[in-house]
């Protein structure tokens, strides 16, 4: 089906009055964010920045900074809930940030009896610099409680919301740092055997380096996993850990393109059972084994966030794939949602209506 095809089946579907009730469950993690938009690149910031450390400190006027609900499962729990999803989180965090959490859903009918208040919040500061004309962010991490999270803090209550959802949805594998592995072999071997989908997020693995082998073995290669959700580094690093040939040409490249990523999606495809989904600045893409790649460009939009946009597409992924959607209208809805996101002055993810507005003027990159 062409660009066209894929456009006509997204705007015949969004045009449904009714649409079938999903039910989604996403874990483990809720952040406090605080994003700031230095609008420079590193270079000019370690330049303009040193000059500060070397008259031994001061203030900078004029930095853009937001605080924001952060984490990538409460993030795709919102973006769901502004689609009409019912989903519920199973997430850890602190008292103060279980109010904050009260406070982001005051408006919504999400049930938050789930949210576990284990002691220190997890919190990012995410930096956003410009670079080759985008932005670039690094995220400075303390992932507090959600280092020690795993299928220990789950009780009766949660296994049995588990095995009533269409959808369970694991983010953030590195955040949870001890038992990340163990979490998704419990979470998801329970979800399979109730019938439900699993969806899988890790986000970059690369701060828990040491126990990427294992995840790779006994998750990623299994038959748990339905869905791996991907950007270009993470599919360019678990691909290095399947592939050793691309892992010694990785080594040698200086820096990561979507193209590279593509060939890492393929390697993923080949030796992973789940369905390979590979999300780029530059166009999404999903594999399964050695069928075709389905490939669908990004939109063309002024970016004014960097940090987010993998979980509003999540967010899209999952309601496309409930829905029916082919592969191509699948990606082409997964891409407008994270368009909507990352062109939204407040930072705030669409609703359906916002979507069709979007894509009465939409053009792709």
């Amino acid at each position: 089906m062409s660009l066209d095809g894929y456009m006509c089946e997204l705007q015949v579907f969004l045009k449904k009055a009714q649409f079938g009730d999903c039910r989604v469950v996403v874990m483990p993690d809720f952040f406090l964010d605080r994003l700031v938009d230095l609008q420079e690149s590193f270079g000019e910031f370690a330049d303009s920045k040193g000059m500060v450390v070397g008259r031994r400190g001061g203030s900078v006027d004029g930095v853009l900074q937001m605080d924001q609900r952060g984490g990538n499962a409460l993030n795709v729990a919102f973006a769901l809930s502004r689609l009409g999803v019912s989903v519920t989180p199973i997430i850890c965090t602190s008292q103060y940030g279980l109010e904050l959490i009260k406070y982001y859903f005051k408006n919504t009918a999400i049930d938050l009896s789930h949210v576990k208040v284990l002691g220190r919040a997890s919190i990012t500061t995410a930096l956003e610099f410009s670079a080759q004309g985008e932005k670039i962010n690094v995220m400075l991490r303390d992932v507090g409680a959600l280092a020690d999270f795993g299928p220990s803090a789950l009780d009766m209550r949660d296994y049995a919301l588990i095995a009533k959802g269409d959808y369970v949805c694991l983010f953030n594998w590195a955040g949870t740092k001890k038992f990340g592995t163990a979490l998704a072999q419990a979470v998801f071997g329970h979800t399979k055997q109730s019938g439900g989908k699993t969806y899988y997020d890790t986000a970059d693995p690369r701060p828990n380096s040491a126990n990427i082998a294992e995840l790779v073995k006994r998750v990623l290669r299994s038959n748990q996993v339905d869905i791996l959700s991907l950007n270009e580094n993470e599919a360019i690093t678990y691909a290095g850990f399947l592939d050793a040939d691309f892992k010694i040409k990785h080594q040698s490249r200086q820096q990561s393109t979507p193209d590279y990523a593509l060939e890492a999606a393929r390697i993923l495809a080949r030796y992973c059972l789940a369905r390979i989904d590979l999300h780029t600045s530059a166009f999404s893409a999903s594999l399964r084994g050695s069928r075709e790649v389905v490939v669908v460009p990004a939109f063309r939009v002024e970016v004014l966030r960097a940090t987010g946009a993998g979980d509003a597409w999540n967010a899209g992924n999952l309601w496309a794939d409930f829905n029916g959607l082919s592969d191509g209208g699948r990606l082409m809805l997964a891409n407008a949602v994270s368009a909507c996101y990352l062109t939204n002055p407040e930072g705030t993810h669409p609703t359906k209506e916002q979507i069709v507005d979007f894509l009465k003027t939409a053009s792709y990159r």
